[in-house]
C-alpha cells in the first residue's frame, strides 16, 4: 500500500476522528477527575490512574478504528464489509458532532473553572488574614506576655466577623522575629494579609503602632499609631480590630445559628485582672511542669481581683488537665483532675456561653472520665458557640474517630488546618484517622507534614512506622522508628511495632521484652498493639484489660486502630467496647 493511499485509507475509516474524539473525550474526563475527586477525599493516585487507563486506551482505540467498522448489524471486521454497504461516512458525521460536544463542554469547563472556581478562591483568600506576635517595644523585656497579649485579642476580636479566614496563634506566633518576607509567610499560612507591628506599655499609656500587608507585594494597605491611656486599653483593641475589618471588607458579625460573641476580657473590666490573665496564657503556652504551676498561680490572681472571670477559670482549668495528662500520676493526677473539674464546674455557672467553657469540659470528660458521650456533647456545643475555632473542630475530630467514625474525624481536622496550618499535631491525628481508613499514601503525607513541623516530637515517628507496618515493608517500618525521639519509651514502643514484622524473630521477641520490663506501667496499650501484630489475641486482649485497669488515654484509640481491626469479629472485642463505654464495631455510626 503506497503511502498516498495508506492516509487516504486512515481518513475512510475514520481514524483520525477516532483518535481526535477519544484525546478530546479523555482530555476531559482526567480534567473532571482533577477537580472531582478531591471533593470526596478520593487519593491523587486515582487521578494518575485514570491518566495512565487513558494512555492506554489511545491505541487500541486506533487498532479498533483500523480493524472493525460499525455497520447497521453492529461492529464487523472491516474486511468483511463490502465496499458497497460501507457507511463509514455517516460514522464519521457523528464522530464529528460527538467531537463538536466534547469540545464544547471542554470550553464550558474551562470557562467555569477560570471565572467561577478561581473567583470564588480569590473571595476568600482575599479575606483571609494573620496576626503575627506584636513586637514587644518596652524597655521591660518581661514585658512580650503583654504584647503577646494583645496580639492575641486581636486574632479572637477579628475571627468573630463571618467571611474573615483568621489564623490561630499557634501557627501565626511561630513568625516572632522572622527574617521570612510577608510573601513566604503568607503562603506558608494561607493567607493574603498579614496584621504586623509593635506595642510598648509605659507610664502609664499604650502605644501600638500597626500596619495590615498585602502578601502579594508586600505593600502597606493601612497603618496606624496610636496612643491612649492604659486604662482605655479594650476600647483601642476594638478600635484597631474595626479598623482592619472594615479595610478587609468583612463587616458582618458572625450569622451562624448559635454563635456568641466571644471575649477573653472580665466582666468586671479590671484591667488589673486581665493583665494576671495574660501572664498566665503565657506561661501556660510554654508547657513545661514548671510553667504550667506558674500560670495557675496567674490565673487565681485573675481569679482573686474578679471572682465572675470565667475564662480565667476555664484556662486554670485547661492548666491542671495538662498537668495530670504530661507530668502526673496515681494520686498526684486525680487531685489535679479534681482541681481540673472544680474550676470548669464554676466557669459553667458563671458563662454558660462561653466556648473555651464548653471545650474544656469535653476535655476533662474524655482525659479523667471516659465519657465520651459527654465529651461529645460539650465539643459540639463549644463549636456552636465558636465556629470559627479550629482547636474546637480538632477535638471534635478525635473525639469522632474515637467513637469509630475517622472519616467524619478527617474532615473536622482538615478544618481545624485551614485555621491552624503549622500545628504539628493536627497533622499526627490526621495520618492516624486516615491509615485507619486505608488510605496509606494521604497518611504518609499528613506524618510527614508533622516531622517537618516539629522533628524531634515523641510518637511521630511511631505512626510513621504503623503506615509502613500496614505497607508490610519491614525496612521502612525499621528505619522510620530507629528515627523516634527517646522520650516516654516512644523509641522502645517503635521498636517493638516495627521489629514484629521483620524476619529476625529473635530481635522481635527482645524489642517485646524490653518494651515489657520498662512500661509495663505506662504503655500497656502500646503492648496490646504489639501482641495484635504477633498474631496473638490472648495477650493482646490481657493488655487491653490492663490499659483499661490504668485508664490509658491509647483506650481512646481502639475503634480506629488498623493493627487492632484484624481482631474486631473476635466477640472479646465487642465485649472489652462495652466495657469502656465504645459502640461495638458494627454499631458505630456512620
Amino acid at each position: 500500500m503506497s503511502e498516498r493511499s495508506l492516509f487516504t485509507e486512515l481518513k475512510r475509516r475514520n481514524v483520525y476522528r477516532a483518535a481526535t474524539f477519544y484525546a478530546a473525550g479523555s482530555w476531559l474526563l482526567v480534567q473532571v477527575a482533577t477537580q472531582v475527586f478531591p471533593f470526596f477525599d478520593i487519593p491523587n493516585r486515582a487521578v494518575r490512574v485514570v491518566v495512565v487507563a487513558a494512555l492506554i486506551g489511545f491505541p487500541l482505540v486506533l487498532l479498533l478504528s483500523w480493524f472493525y467498522e460499525w455497520t447497521p448489524e453492529g461492529l464487523k471486521r472491516e474486511r468483511d464489509v463490502d465496499r458497497s454497504e460501507s457507511i463509514t461516512h455517516v460514522t464519521g458525521k457523528k464522530l464529528d458532532r460527538g467531537i463538536i460536544a466534547v469540545l464544547s463542554l471542554t470550553i464550558v469547563l474551562l470557562l467555569a473553572d477560570r471565572f467561577v472556581v478561581h473567583r470564588d478562591a480569590t473571595i476568600v483568600a482575599d479575606r483571609s488574614i494573620a496576626v503575627l506576635p506584636l513586637a514587644n517595644a518596652s524597655d521591660d523585656k518581661d514585658e512580650e506576655y503583654f504584647s503577646d497579649g494583645l496580639s492575641e485579642d486581636l486574632i479572637s476580636a477579628l475571627s468573630q466577623f463571618a467571611g474573615l479566614k483568621v489564623i490561630s496563634r499557634n501557627s501565626s506566633f511561630q513568625f516572632r522575629d522572622t527574617k521570612d518576607d510577608s510573601r513566604t509567610i503568607g503562603r506558608k499560612l494561607g493567607v493574603a494579609h498579614l496584621l504586623d507591628g509593635s506595642v510598648r506599655r509605659a507610664s502609664g499609656e499604650v502605644r501600638v503602632s500597626a500596619e495590615l500587608i498585602n502578601v502579594a507585594d508586600g505593600s502597606t494597605l493601612w497603618s496606624q499609631s496610636y496612643v491612649r491611656p492604659y486604662q482605655d486599653l479594650f476600647a483601642l483593641q476594638e478600635e484597631i480590630a474595626r479598623a482592619v475589618v472594615a479595610e478587609l471588607k468583612a463587616t458582618a458579625l458572625l450569622a451562624n445559628s448559635g454563635a456568641v460573641v466571644q471575649s477573653d476580657r472580665p466582666p468586671s473590666g479590671s484591667l488589673d485582672a486581665y493583665n494576671a490573665y495574660l501572664e498566665g496564657k503565657f506561661y501556660g503556652a510554654r508547657g513545661t511542669e514548671a510553667d504550667y504551676r506558674k500560670a495557675i498561680e496567674f490565673y487565681d490572681g485573675a481569679i482573686r481581683l474578679d471572682r465572675s472571670y470565667a475564662l480565667a477559670h476555664a484556662s486554670r482549668a485547661f492548666v491542671w488537665i495538662n498537668l495530670a495528662r504530661k507530668f502526673l500520676d496515681g494520686a498526684e493526677a486525680q487531685e489535679a483532675y479534681a482541681n481540673a473539674r472544680a474550676a470548669s464546674d464554676t466557669a459553667l455557672s458563671l458563662a454558660p456561653d462561653l466556648a473555651a467553657v464548653h471545650r474544656v469540659r469535653g476535655v476533662l470528660f474524655e482525659s479523667a472520665d471516659f465519657n465520651w458521650t459527654a465529651a461529645e456533647a460539650e465539643y459540639r456545643r463549644a463549636l456552636e458557640l465558636a465556629p470559627n475555632d479550629g482547636a474546637g473542630k480538632t477535638s471534635l475530630a478525635g473525639l469522632r474517630a474515637t467513637l469509630g467514625d475517622p472519616e467524619q474525624a478527617v474532615d473536622l481536622t482538615r478544618e481545624g488546618v485551614l485555621s491552624d496550618p503549622l500545628r504539628a499535631s493536627s497533622y499526627n491525628y490526621l495520618a492516624a484517622y486516615l491509615a485507619s481508613l486505608g488510605r496509606l499514601d494521604e497518611a504518609e503525607q499528613a506524618i510527614r507534614k508533622a516531622i517537618e513541623l516539629q522533628p524531634a516530637a515523641a510518637d511521630y515517628h511511631t505512626q510513621l512506622a504503623v503506615i509502613e507496618i500496614l505497607r508490610g515493608d519491614a525496612a521502612a517500618a525499621l528505619d522510620a522508628a530507629l528515627q523516634e525521639n527517646a522520650a516516654g519509651g516512644w523509641l522502645e514502643i517503635a521498636l517493638a511495632l516495627a521489629r514484629q514484622i521483620g524476619g529476625d524473630r529473635a530481635a522481635a521477641d527482645t524489642s517485646l521484652q524490653v518494651l515489657l520490663d520498662g512500661h509495663a506501667d505506662d504503655s500497656a496499650y502500646q503492648i496490646a498493639q504489639v501482641y495484635a501484630l504477633r498474631g496473638d489475641p490472648d495477650r493482646m486482649f490481657e493488655w487491653l484489660d490492663r490499659a483499661w485497669a490504668n485508664r490509658d488515654a491509647g483506650i481512646g484509640y481502639l475503634l480506629y486502630d488498623p493493627l487492632l481491626q484484624p481482631y474486631e469479629s473476635d466477640p472479646r472485642f465487642a465485649a472489652f467496647c462495652g466495657k469502656v463505654g465504645l459502640p461495638a464495631p458494627e454499631a458505630r455510626t456512620q
